[in-house]
């Protein structure tokens, strides 16, 4: 049973961040051929800050209304409804209309909303539940999350990027061949060539190149409701497990039973109670004062600053940081980043603590990587060592440093926070927020309105050096 249970937690853990995860790793598949083009990651960074609707709403009936409303009917809810719209990602994510005279993916960005809804939601939820189960069982939800990373992107680095195929784009017409010369004739010194009229008025355009990956998007967003699916099974089999830990403390001393809902209320320990109601017991919060208020407002400046980069600042422009050195570079820096990240998660469990020095020292190094790769985005179309295999392995790698080395450093804040009291983390939670949403809302105008980042038009693209 407790094998089962922890298999069934993992399975559930990974529901929370998984269809947003697995949105990001596929953009390299999507981007050329929705209307948003290399705009499309600023969409959909603020669209998953205007999700914080359903997280902030639940936050205020616990508030206002505590005991209202239950977790368990609003995770069902959640992700039934995560499952269905991973789905319908599947037959309409390349539905477009006209928005003010603009095309637009309508029903990408909808869909979108939807799962960034159901994401942020299973923050303020997920939690709660495990309150349910023994304390001992919430590791294995973390472990979860970060698979919740780590498998969309394994289904991405198997999907690849393909064979790369381009069409010359004519008057009203696509060709994969360039237009014959009807007429050659040789004088010494001299090359005489005649072409039809009717293909000088048909001349190509810049070549419209793509990649033909292992399977199309179709597959993989089905790949990714199966996903949601086996997190909606598996929280099914968790009621069933919660219920029987609930009649089996029925009869401990309730201050040792300690199912808290979100606000968190102190947990509290009688050595003289029973042993098998014990594993039911939270550790009580050490409530000494571990750091001064400069070093809290240290911590908490750069869980905001971290936040701002890694979830609104940089994700707004990969696009604009990779594609210049190809389709590989990009699809390559998407999947490794979402590897990192909870391969990050786990090794933190067996490394020392970082002291605050050392904490700022990291963020600075990580924001280094950060810096290079906003600037090769500034510098698009033509980044350095555009067209060089060192270019386009150095952008790759930069990308992974930057997000394995402010993952860590997400960790430590966390772990440093958690010494002061579970407030603290709830005000984590709230800079994590606010970080996020200043750098979306930040970069949002400066991509779609004022164009700061440039595009290139294809293969024919020139750079000069």
């Amino acid at each position: 049973m407790s094998l089962l249970t922890h298999l069934l937690i993992c399975i559930f853990g990974s529901g929370s961040w998984v269809a947003i995860n697995g949105l990001w790793v596929e953009l390299p598949q999507l981007v050329s051929k929705l209307p948003e083009g290399w705009n499309l990651p600023s969409y959909i960074t603020v669209i998953i800050q205007l999700a914080n609707v359903g997280p902030l709403f639940i936050i205020l009936l616990h508030r206002f209304r505590p005991g209202y409303l239950s977790e368990v009917p609003v995770i069902y809810v959640v992700l039934a409804l995560g499952t269905t719209a991973c789905f319908l990602f599947a037959f309409l994510w390349e539905k477009t209309s006209v928005v003010a005279g603009v095309p637009h993916s309508t029903a990408f960005l909808v869909l979108t909303f939807i799962l960034a809804l159901v994401d942020c939601t299973s923050s303020v939820t997920f939690l709660p539940f495990m309150a349910r189960l023994p304390a001992q069982y919430l590791n294995t939800l973390f472990v979860g999350e970060g698979l919740s990373g780590l498998l969309p992107a394994l289904v991405a680095l198997v999907q690849g990027t393909g064979t790369k195929t381009c069409a010359h784009v004519t008057n009203g017409s696509i060709t994969t061949v360039p237009p014959k010369v009807t007429k050659v004739s040789f004088i010494p010194g001299v090359l005489n060539m005649t072409i039809s009229p009717d293909l000088i008025s048909r001349a190509p355009q810049p070549e419209n190149c793509h990649l033909s990956a292992n399977f199309s998007p179709f597959v993989y967003f089905l790949l990714l409701s199966v996903m949601m699916a086996s997190c909606l099974a598996a929280f099914f089999g968790l009621t069933r497990l919660s219920k029987r830990w609930e009649h089996s403390t029925e009869d401990c001393p309730v201050n040792q039973v300690t199912l808290r809902s979100f606000n968190l209320q102190d947990a509290s320990a009688d050595s003289s109670n029973r042993d098998s109601c014990s594993s039911l017991t939270l550790p009580e919060e050490n409530r000494a004062s571990v750091w001064s208020r400069a070093q809290l407002a240290f911590i908490y400046a750069v869980v905001v600053f971290v936040n701002a980069l890694t979830n609104g600042i940089l994700p707004s422009v990969h696009t604009y940081s990779c594609l210049p050195y190809g389709s590989k570079a990009y699809h390559l820096s998407s999947v490794l980043g979402a590897i990192t990240h909870p391969l990050i998660c786990l090794l933190s469990m067996f490394l020392p603590e970082m002291s605050l020095f050392w904490l700022g020292v990291t963020t600075v190094v990580g924001t280094g990587f950060g810096a290079y790769n906003l600037a090769m985005a500034v510098l698009s179309p033509c980044p350095l060592l555009k067209g060089s295999r060192w270019g386009e392995a150095i952008i790759v790698i930069s990308w992974v440093l930057y997000g394995g080395i402010l993952s860590y450093v997400k960790v430590m804040t966390g772990v440093h926070l958690r010494k002061v009291s579970q407030s603290a983390l709830l005000w984590c939670g709230a800079a994590i927020q606010l970080g996020s949403a200043f750098g979306a809302i930040l970069m949002f105008p400066l991509v779609n309105v004022l164009h700061l980042f440039k595009s290139s038009n294809g293969s024919s693209q020139q750079c000069t050096i």
